[in-house]
């Protein structure tokens, strides 16, 4: 999710917790077509997460990309497997010491408005990623400086980033147009280069964003349709129902409605993106100085009935874990999977020893209709059985992540996109990581991570193995499992799912021959 994040992780209010409300029909809208376009196709999918802002500045991997793919390309598109290929960047080559990286640009796209795609809209726009607000800016935080002259960008950075790649894929490089974004509506009215651009006129807000193919696009192979809808549904069973009667072509459902859309004949793609769990945000104890004490973390991992959890929430869906770092990935310890197995006894006798042998009280928030009641109500009991009162904050749905991200809750449940060590770096745990809100510094962290960026093969292997190992054993996080993510397509809809992203990118749809 960023995937980034989500990604990306992913990355990202995941399916299986989160969804969102309403569903209503959609409208023809304009439906103008491409050489490679279905004549009059429209392709319609379900959403977990409403449209925040077209800005892309504020660009957020996750969901989100649904919303932005169809109007901004990226340098650089990854394939379904992460396989990065050319998009408005034809070619990129690193320098020896790999801080500068140019990339030159493709001649003769234009955006949308009629402006050109050129090496000085690029820089700006990322520029204006990187020194922005927006939820992911931290990504591009080892980028110094960006700088456009004829067909060339070139990206200093203060260190290497072997990640940077991976990024200009997804959130962090769509491109607007200057002319567009010094008008100041890019928020609402999105001018890009992308393959579709952004009918407003057949939107409403909250309910439907439609989206008609360009005629003049500089790569129709990727308009597979004349009309991509995007329908935010945050309610499971709205989701549910609005695939069984055809009003989206494709989405994510919950592991409590599978069955019924599997039993239905929708075609099912399961595939694991994700670890979700608890965020343990204030190990400093600024908010709540219980969480300072390692023992009190420790008593919180051997709280969780992580196994009854993954049959009440994801019906057995997933793989139980302690930690963040998933299977395939240098640094991933099988045995740490297991390594805080439910032991509510040991969780009391460490909490005793922190010095809480009454307990605490412990904020966190909680979506009306979006979480699964189930997730809540195990968490809480579990907690509750060692001593801890969770209080349960209700907020918006739409403030979600902003919340997460800025410093408001010493403790959540999330979803993250699972990466390298270096990637979760870079998310969650270097001290200006977006999910990483109260800046905790770790020197150990800090100098596994650097020999984890800098080191040979064999020794960024080796501090990726311990910095996981000193991770679960700080309890920084207290994961669950690697959910399977659901995803269902229609009998005329064919798609292929996104590595390390929680849905698939616009592109790997296709009308089912």
């Amino acid at each position: 999710m960023k995937l980034r994040p989500g990604i990306v992780a992913v990355t990202v209010v995941a399916a299986g917790a989160l969804a969102l409300t309403g569903c209503t029909g959609s409208g023809s809208g304009d439906r103008s077509t491409t050489s490679s376009a279905s004549a009059l196709s429209t392709l319609t999918i379900g959403a977990l997460a409403d449209l925040t802002s077209f800005d892309p500045a504020q660009a957020h991997l996750g969901h989100a990309v649904q919303y932005d793919q169809p109007v901004y390309d990226t340098l650089i598109r990854r394939k379904p497997d992460g396989t990065p290929v050319p998009m408005l960047a034809t070619k990129w080559q690193y320098n020896s010491d790999k801080t500068q990286l140019t990339l030159t640009i493709r001649k003769g796209v234009k955006f949308s408005d009629g402006t050109k795609v050129d090496a000085a809209a690029v820089a700006q726009n990322l520029n204006r990623f990187r020194t922005g607000n927006g939820p992911d800016a931290s990504t591009l935080a080892a980028v110094s400086d960006v700088t456009g002259q004829g067909d060339s960008v070139v990206i200093t950075l203060k260190e290497p980033d072997p990640s940077l790649i991976d990024y200009l894929g997804n959130e962090d490089s769509f491109i607007a147009s200057p002319k567009a974004i010094a008008a100041g509506h890019i928020a609402t009215q999105p001018v890009g280069s992308g393959p579709y651009v952004y009918d407003a006129k057949d939107s409403v807000t909250g309910s439907k964003y439609v989206f008609t193919a360009r005629k003049d696009y500089w790569d129709p192979s990727l308009q597979k349709y004349s009309e991509i809808v995007v329908k935010p549904i945050v309610d499971t069973t709205a989701m549910l129902n609005a695939l069984l009667s055809g009003q989206v072509d494709a989405a994510i459902l919950q592991p409590k409605t599978e069955a019924q859309a599997k039993k239905a004949g929708f075609t099912e793609h399961l595939y694991t993106t994700d670890w979700q769990g608890l965020f343990l945000f204030d190990r400093d104890g600024e908010f709540t100085p219980a969480l300072k004490n390692v023992k009190v973390r420790q008593a919180i991992n051997f709280a969780l009935d992580k196994k009854t959890l993954l049959k009440q929430v994801q019906q057995g869906l997933g793989e139980q874990t302690s930690q963040i770092l998933p299977p395939g990935v240098p640094g991933y310890e099988k045995s740490l999977d297991d390594a805080y197995g439910y032991n509510p006894g040991k969780a009391k006798k460490l909490l005793a020893e922190a010095g809480y042998a009454d307990g605490f009280t412990l904020t966190m928030p909680t979506v009306a209709g979006a979480f699964d009641p189930a997730l809540t109500a195990g968490i809480g009991q579990d907690l509750k059985n060692i001593g801890i009162t969770v209080n349960w904050q209700n907020i918006a749905a739409s403030d979600f992540i902003s919340d997460l991200t800025t410093k408001k809750f010493s403790a959540s449940w999330f979803s993250e996109a699972q990466g390298t060590a270096f990637y979760s770096s870079g998310i969650e745990l270097n001290p200006d990581a977006v999910y990483n809100p109260f800046g905790t510094k770790d020197p150990k962290v800090q100098s596994l991570v650097h020999t984890v960026q800098y080191g040979s093969d064999s020794g960024s292997a080796a501090a990726a193995t311990e910095l996981n190992k000193y991770l679960v054993d700080q309890a920084w996080f207290a994961p669950f499992y690697r959910p399977d993510q659901i995803f269902f397509t229609d009998s005329k809809t064919d798609v292929v799912p996104q590595t390390r992203q929680a849905v698939p990118s616009i592109y790997n749809y296709s009308p089912k021959k």
